[in-house]
């Protein structure tokens, strides 16, 4: 990215909106925001749309925004329709009068931990996925799929799987030192189920509850470790099935996500991913770098997955 390039870039997840305004390597302002479904869903990328706007009002005012040289938005739901992530990218370069580059928030954090080489990815947040592209920029994944069929050892399963404890021990299963954490949510835990109906988005409020159970895990309480060791058992067999087939030999994997950023369960899933031969590597950077990487170079390993709005802006 030349050092004068100004570019809008945007992390829209189903948890949380968040909008950085760069110039080469600088951060010129940031601001973030509740998420929303998906690009895929009804309306989806005009919901979209209207959160990067808003969320873009919040940013520090005074900044460049009018000297902009791209736009990128990594968001949830791409994968599911590619022709509204289409339609997002040109809503957004109508809009700004800059190209515009729409990318799945996977697609994205790929591209900004391995800077748009091949590899393996794991994401650990509200779900769960790993992606691998390999040289010829062909994209292989496992997970990913969704609270309803998948997101195994995700931020959602991690927090549900605690709740379902909570349950199981009022019913005369395990006593756990989850029930007293739930006790912050509501007064019994027969009120779980309407508290939980009444989420407008009930798989954040879920993954919410994950850190409490990774605390209650770190300090012995042995149903919450018994969750957490098979959070990582599952998230290395996702690993494994990603990295089927890469000629490197010993696979290796970087891993991004908001579950990862604690030290306890970064230090069991590790441990777990080395004892199936899987090597740990850090990550260049997350998201929002993969976004900024789209939406100032073209040609990229992973160029198919990325929706551009189809101008022919000149290079």
């Amino acid at each position: 990215m030349d050092a004068t390039d100004v570019v809008l870039v945007a992390d829209i997840g189903k948890s949380r909106c968040r909008v950085e305004l760069r110039s080469g390597d600088e951060l010129l302002g940031a601001a973030d925001q509740h998420g929303f479904p998906g690009v895929h869903v009804e309306n989806g990328p005009t919901l979209a749309f209207d959160l990067v706007l808003e969320t873009t009002t919040l940013l520090p005012p005074g900044l460049p925004v009018s000297t902009l040289t791209g736009v990128g938005a990594a968001v949830a739901g791409v994968e599911a329709s590619e022709a509204k992530s289409r339609e997002l990218a040109t809503m957004l370069s109508r809009h700004f009068g800059v190209p515009a580059a729409v990318l799945s928030d996977a697609t994205a954090a790929h591209l900004g931990a391995l800077q748009g080489g091949p590899g393996t990815t794991l994401i650990v947040g509200t779900g769960a996925v790993a992606f691998r592209f390999d040289e010829a920029g062909v994209l292989h994944r496992a997970d990913g799929w969704g609270p309803y069929l998948g997101d195994f050892g995700s931020g959602r399963w991690i927090g549900q799987q605690g709740l379902q404890a909570v349950l199981l021990a009022f019913d005369g299963g395990p006593a756990t030192s989850l029930s007293a954490a739930a006790g912050a949510l509501v007064e019994s835990p027969t009120m779980l189920p309407a508290w939980l109906a009444e989420m407008d988005n009930p798989y954040r409020a879920m993954a919410r509850f994950a850190p409490l159970v990774l605390h209650a895990a770190e300090a012995g309480d042995a149903v919450a470790h018994g969750i957490v060791s098979e959070a990582c058992r599952g998230l290395t067999r996702t690993v494994l099935l990603a990295a089927s087939g890469d000629p490197s030999g010993t696979p290796r994997v970087t891993i991004l996500g908001g579950v990862a950023n604690s030290g306890f369960f970064e230090g069991l899933l590790q441990k777990s991913l080395a004892s199936a031969g899987i090597e740990v590597v850090a990550p260049l950077g997350d998201g929002l770098d993969g976004a900024a990487l789209a939406a100032q170079r073209r040609g990229l390993l992973q160029e198919r997955y990325i929706h551009r709005d189809g101008t022919n802006w000149p290079d």
